[in-house]
């Protein structure tokens, strides 16, 4: 990563913010690693030498994801226009939905932004679900602002530890390979529950 910032120089904020926008405002980029993206590259802000500043990527990242789920909220509004939603989804689960979002909404906004994928279909189904948007525009600015300052704050501190400065790449690498760790149990699962299916 550190390659990477050096070479983009300040354009690095633009990717960043279009990174982490591209995870939260459209759902076919869910797979994209918002959390660990604010986590690393705010620990290598507070590596000695580093050309990123967290002062300027905090508030790239608080835009970025509020953004983001406006845009996708926006997007999950509209989705009755279009027939094929009409015809997938029943008008009594819309309906059950609705009142789900009436009675939880602000806690599935704000609790949902810390789950990974989940957090990029919360505001298309609050959309949907007809949200009222001040309620949901209140309720999301709060949890990206959690979001991004546990994220960025916890990355930063981490990366102040002086073994973290002296074998950030090994740590990296390290991380990166244990965050892969339950997609691949969900894999093996997948795999095995098909393997022990009747007729296969």
């Amino acid at each position: 990563m550190a390659p990477l910032v050096e070479t983009l120089g300040g354009w690095v904020y633009f990717a960043l913010f279009a990174l982490v926008f591209m995870e939260t405002g459209l759902v076919v980029f869910a797979f994209l690693p918002g959390e660990s993206l604010i986590f690393f590259t705010s620990t290598l802000a507070a590596i000695t030498g580093s050309t990123l500043d967290i002062r300027i990527l905090i508030p790239v990242f608080f835009f970025a994801a509020l953004i983001g789920d406006t845009v996708n909220y926006e997007i999950g509004r509209n989705l009755h226009r279009l027939s094929l939603f009409r015809r997938l989804i029943p008008e009594e689960k819309l309906e059950k939905t609705q009142r789900f979002f009436e009675k939880h909404g602000g806690k599935a906004v704000i609790f949902g932004r810390f789950i990974p994928l989940i957090r990029t279909f919360i505001p298309l189904i609050s959309g949907s679900a007809r949200m009222d948007y001040k309620r949901f525009s209140i309720y999301n600015m709060l949890g990206v602002l959690l979001w991004v300052t546990f994220g960025s704050s916890l990355g930063y501190f981490f990366g102040q530890i002086s073994y973290v400065q002296e074998h950030f790449s090994l740590i990296f690498i390290a991380l990166a390979a244990l965050t892969a760790v339950p997609g691949l149990f969900v894999l093996l699962y997948r795999f095995m529950k098909k393997g022990t299916s009747p007729g296969y």
